[in-house]
């Protein structure tokens, strides 16, 4: 009979442990880690780790395997406008990580747009009886809550500032003629009593010195006209270089001078960033 054929197993292989891989591979597998678990889990690891998540092929790896009409021009974008060194005390992590993380194209970059939140992340100056919070009039589409800014019988004025780098988006992409800026604001009157609007947005530098500024005076809204909101649009483009904050600021009062909450409504203010596709 001939002889059988041995069943023992031969050793298998030992696994191969992450920090035994070359640069390149342990950048490539690195680059497959979601953006947060990237930055609070695999940073503190080590210090091969480290200096890869704060360098700028994992990050460009991460973003070419967007293959949107937006994802593949902000590739492009970033291979021309690679971003330069930063103060590391105002920005621990590098440019590109940054925006990985915080994604800001086409999020709206105005915090408590709507008066969920109270006045939270509003600068704001009262006049008459002040600013108050209420529930919409009329449904805004799309906004992230039914509720509004009301002003009173004086103007009202509140602002937020808009810091364009700490949301993700870096200074050499902003200065590359690649993005555009949209400002948006809805604002409307009670029925029974008309209300005056304005609305300003500046783009500044880095000193908040104003570059670009636009400006919105529709026609007041009188007494006893349909309830409803309006839209106020506009879209920054070819700004030149050195832009930084976006300044949002809001006016309103009524027409007839009553006590208490009768003037204009604001609600669901927007800035968003978009990359050119053209």
């Amino acid at each position: 009979m001939g002889a059988r054929p041995s069943r023992r197993r031969l050793p298998a292989d030992p696994p191969l442990a992450l920090d035994a891989l070359p640069p390149e591979l342990l950048v490539q597998v690195l680059s497959h880690v979601p953006p947060r678990a990237l930055v609070l889990r695999c940073r503190p690891v080590c210090r091969a780790w480290r200096d890869v998540v704060d360098g700028p092929t994992v990050w460009l790896l991460q973003l070419a395997r967007d293959r949107s009409a937006e994802g593949r021009a902000l590739y492009a974008a970033a291979q021309r406008c690679p971003p330069h060194g930063e103060d590391e005390e105002e920005f621990p992590l590098c440019a590109l990580a940054r925006y990985c993380l915080r994604a800001p194209l086409g999020r709206n970059l105005i915090f408590n747009s709507c008066g969920e939140q109270g006045f939270r992340g509003w600068e704001v100056e009262h006049g008459g009886n002040g600013w108050a919070v209420e529930k919409n009039l009329t449904r805004v589409p799309g906004a992230p809550s039914q509720t509004c800014f009301v002003t009173s019988f004086e103007w009202c004025f509140k602002r937020q500032l808009v810091d364009l780098v700490m949301e993700g988006v870096w200074q050499e992409l902003l200065d590359s003629a690649q993005i555009e800026i949209c400002v948006a604001d809805w604002w409307g009157a009670r029925e029974n009593c008309g209300c005056v609007y304005r609305l300003r947005v500046r783009l500044l530098d880095v000193y908040e010195n104003e570059v670009v500024k636009f400006s919105a005076s529709p026609n007041p809204v009188l007494q006893w006209t349909e309830p409803g909101c309006r839209q106020v649009y506009h879209v920054f483009t070819n700004f030149g270089k050195g832009i930084r904050y976006v300044s949002f600021e809001q006016y309103g009062r009524d027409t007839r001078s009553w006590v208490g909450h009768y003037g204009a409504l604001v609600t669901h203010s927007s800035v968003r960033v978009r990359i050119r596709l053209s």
